[in-house]
């Protein structure tokens, strides 16, 4: 009897833990918006979006794809799906000191940016 409750109690931590990590590892959809700076025209920023993207946000591990839109009143949108939080927040943190993302960074309005990460079910 003891041996089936240890073995009862083993089977269920171990059906918490895989539930726990399978939410950590869920797919993350991450939104980013801002607003160009006055003197960067809509062209001009494609190019620079296109830049980070290709140079660096695309080479990042668990990188799944990216998309970006623009309004004609220069709001941005940049949609990013990654496989885990745990890769979303590794690039974050690598993010500021890419070259591109340099010249991403310094053509928004830094307090315009916003950014919410959604897990995919």
């Amino acid at each position: 009897m003891r041996k089936v409750l240890l073995m009862s109690g083993f089977l269920t931590l171990v059906g918490i833990t895989a539930m726990a990590h399978a939410r950590d590892s869920s797919p993350i959809i991450e939104v980013v918006t801002a607003t160009l700076k006055p003197e960067v025209s809509p062209k001009q920023f494609s190019v620079i979006d296109k830049q980070v993207e290709v140079q660096h946000v695309a080479k990042q591990p668990g990188f799944l794809s990216r998309e970006s839109a623009s309004t004609q009143d220069g709001q941005w949108v940049v949609i990013v799906h990654w496989r885990s939080v745990q890769d979303a927040d590794a690039s974050m943190k690598l993010f500021k000191q890419a070259p591109a993302a340099q010249a991403w960074m310094s053509s928004i309005d830094q307090s315009s940016m916003s950014m919410k990460r959604y897990t995919a079910p």
